[in-house]
């Protein structure tokens, strides 16, 4: 590699020496390669001149001409240079001087090879950039899993299947905004900079602000701002919003990720639940082309209706611990070892938190499939209702594919700010315990919500989870452009 780099530096200080400017500025392309395959039998036909530019992959020298293949993000053209044409200094200038991986713009005709490559004949060229380094080796591209985690920019350019990952990526995410717009829906931004995380039961991130010289927290949720705006009267919110969790990394987990969370007034369950179907069956048809799709665990049929299953009744089918009949932390863990489950409750404060490793390590992994697990208990979701069904239960319903959580919805949020308190101090009666994802008592919401919310429902989906499922991929890091790394020394 330091070899490779010294020549190419080499080269540089040549082409410098030749006049050839190696990152020429005022650059505007004229063709893409996809317009020049596409109107390829016209632009041959008329001999008209055109000019692309693009990243060189491939050369080939074969005495008098020379071989190349340029590629755009459209796609990739043969180009072909003959000494004759081209004038012997600059064709002596491209074969000793330039390199795979340099960005060039190449304008000529184009014609069809006696193969029957579809090819353009360079009548002159220009430099755009000289790499400095080369590309990975061209048949194998990037191996080592971390290397393309790293340097994500050639991790793109080595394997079209992880540029059609983040394409796919961004399609859901444009029609998903495209279904909500359509639907009455209004687009807001609320603060990443909170003085209080809530929103979730999770660890923050904190930061100082010099000039305010007070601490404030990455958010680990929009939701309570999100619902602030439910008090000032707009109906139907969402955001699109990055959020940060100082929690571990694996495969599910990244720090920073990215989720919407909507809020919408005067909806009810049946028709709030139906609604998210429906949108995510429209992201995928759109960025999918169908309702069917092939993972690691098996196909995700999206076009029938999702089937639901009572957070105790997953549980009771995963090991036959039944919650309803556990009333402390002790009952749990009894339970489990009698049961001889292999969970650690170790970390765990609060029957809330006893509660949900449990359901984690028992009936979660154990989900196939996409399915609603609903009511949660009450104590694991300090910002929901309560069922309508079952006063114990909270209001919720989470949309499990395959055993990872993708979203998140509550369908009948708690507005009622005497009961909301009570919540907040319970919470605060955990972190005094030792929890480090307790809720924290945020008074600025309270003192909204005493201003009167409306009835409202609402959800949260991770469009990184999301994403992983619909592409295959087996981990967040394949489908997050640069994901969280421990720095290189």
């Amino acid at each position: 590699m330091l070899d490779e780099a010294q020549t190419r530096r080499d080269k540089l200080a040549k082409l410098i020496k030749l006049g050839i400017d190696p990152y020429p500025v005022n650059v505007e392309r004229q063709t893409v390669c996809a317009d020049a395959l596409r109107q390829f039998d016209a632009w041959a036909a008329d001999k008209s001149e055109h000019a692309v530019a693009g990243r060189l992959m491939t050369i080939r020298v074969h005495g008098a001409m020379i071989f190349a293949d340029l590629m755009d993000e459209t796609g990739k053209i043969q180009i072909l240079l003959k000494e004759d044409e081209t004038g012997a200094k600059l064709f002596a200038a491209f074969r000793d001087l330039i390199d795979p991986a340099d960005i060039i713009e190449a304008t000529g005709t184009l014609f069809q090879t006696k193969r029957g490559e579809k090819t353009l004949q360079v009548k002159t060229w220009r430099l755009l950039s000289k790499a400095l380094l080369p590309l990975p080796e061209k048949f194998h591209g990037l191996k080592d899993v971390e290397t393309r985690y790293r340097q994500r920019e050639l991790d793109l350019l080595s394997d079209p299947d992880v540029r059609r990952n983040f394409i796919v990526r961004s399609q859901l995410v444009s029609q998903m905004r495209a279904f909500l717009n359509e639907r009455g829906f209004l687009e807001v931004e609320t603060p990443v900079l909170q003085p209080i995380p809530g929103g979730a039961n999770a660890k923050p991130f904190i930061t100082h602000h010099n000039a305010l010289d007070v601490d404030f927290y990455m958010r680990i949720a929009p939701e309570l701002y999100l619902k602030r705006l439910l008090v000032g009267g707009f109906e139907k919110v969402f955001e699109i919003a990055r959020c940060f969790r100082n929690e571990g990394i694996d495969f599910a987990h990244n720090p920073e990720f990215t989720q919407i969370e909507l809020y919408w007034a005067f909806v009810g369950k049946d028709r709030f639940l139906s609604f998210i179907e429906e949108m995510i069956r429209d992201m995928v048809q759109k960025a999918l082309g169908g309702m069917r799709v092939e993972s690691e665990k098996g196909m995700i049929d999206f076009s029938a209706a999702i089937p639901r299953l009572t957070f105790r009744q997953a549980i009771v089918d995963a090991c036959g611990i039944d919650i309803n009949k556990m009333k402390s932390p002790k009952d749990i863990q009894a339970a489990a070892k009698k049961a001889k489950l292999d969970v650690d409750f170790s970390q765990c404060v609060g029957m809330d938190e006893y509660e949900d490793e449990l359901y984690k390590k028992t009936a979660r992994a154990k989900l196939t499939g996409s399915v609603w697990v609903m009511d949660y208990p009450l104590d694991m979701m300090p910002l929901a209702n309560k069922s309508d069904e079952d006063a114990t239960k909270s209001a919720t319903a989470q949309l499990i594919v395959h055993g990872m959580e993708v979203v998140k919805a509550f369908y009948y949020e708690l507005n009622n700010p005497v009961d909301q308190r009570e919540r907040f101090l319970e919470q605060r009666a955990l972190a005094e315990k030792g929890s480090e994802v307790a809720q924290r008592m945020d008074t600025d919401f309270l003192r909204a919500m005493e201003h009167g919310m409306p009835p409202a429902a609402g959800m949260g989906m991770g469009i990184d989870r999301l994403t992983s499922l619909l592409t295959g991929s087996h981990n967040l890091k394949e489908v997050i452009l640069f994901p969280t790394l421990r720095p290189e020394k």
